[in-house]
């Protein structure tokens, strides 16, 4: 059965990357959350999507730039608007899932505002699910390969994921020059699911069904097209609805 991954907690139900997304999406039943990794100048692991707080924040600015105090007081955005939830740290977040014993972790390495990957970023992410017994559940996720290898490096007991969508494919050379990349480097390969229309035949033929994944799917349409191509993992900023329809 494909397993449904809450997409930065459930983002269509409650703000992204937040405590209480996070806590709430668990109630759901999915068996995997993804999550999101920037550094801050103050050396703290920053769970947020985009470098910048502009879209999920009430605040402007690189999140790099946060002072612990600051990221304290910054209040995020939801679906219905601004919230009482604050941009959380890894810790905060593991604190909340680590009880959940049967949920997997997909924990996403960011770059920075100009493109490039944090330093010292994966080691600290590495030391910290260590620290939590977090190895055998997580996977250290990214779009770039350069950033997967640095995992490998740092952390080959923790499993990898590569997602692509059409312009890091273009990056890699083209889909073929990327599946050929990727495969030996990672567990998982995630794919954009325009792409992995367009490409399906390709991607099929090179990499086991129960090793991909499609990202991000949350109309009723397509959840139950991608739940019937018996993949092994869907990513959805909707989780309820999948659940729902993979359970009819």
């Amino acid at each position: 059965m494909t397993t449904i991954i809450g997409h930065r907690g459930a983002r269509n139900i409650w703000a992204e990357n937040s405590l209480t997304g996070f806590r709430n999406v668990l109630e759901l039943g999915v068996t995997a959350v993804e999550l999101d990794l920037h550094l801050s100048d103050a050396g703290e692991i920053l769970v947020i999507h985009d470098a910048a707080l502009d879209r999920t924040t009430d605040r402007s600015g690189p999140v790099g730039n946060l002072s612990a105090d600051e990221r304290r007081a910054v209040r995020l955005r939801g679906p219905e608007g601004l919230t009482e939830d604050r941009v959380p740290v890894l810790e905060e977040v593991l604190d909340v899932l680590v009880p959940h014993q049967g949920v997997l972790l997909h924990v996403e390495i960011k770059h920075d505002g100009n493109g490039q990957p944090y330093p010292g970023l994966v080691e600290k992410a590495v030391s910290m699910l260590r620290r939590y017994g977090l190895t055998n559940r997580a996977w250290l996720t990214c779009f770039d390969m350069s950033v997967l290898e640095v995992c490998r490096q740092e952390a080959p007991e923790i499993r990898r994921l590569v997602s692509a969508n059409a312009d890091w494919a273009d990056r890699a050379g083209g889909m073929e020059s990327f599946l050929t990349q990727a495969k030996p480097l990672v567990d998982i390969i995630a794919v954009h699911h325009e792409l992995m229309a367009a490409e399906w035949s390709r991607i099929i033929a090179a990499h086991p069904k129960e090793k991909l994944c499609v990202w991000t799917v949350n109309d009723e349409q397509g959840l139950r097209h991608w739940l019937g191509k018996g993949l092994g993992y869907l990513t959805s900023d909707s989780p309820d609805l999948a659940l729902r329809l993979q359970g009819v």
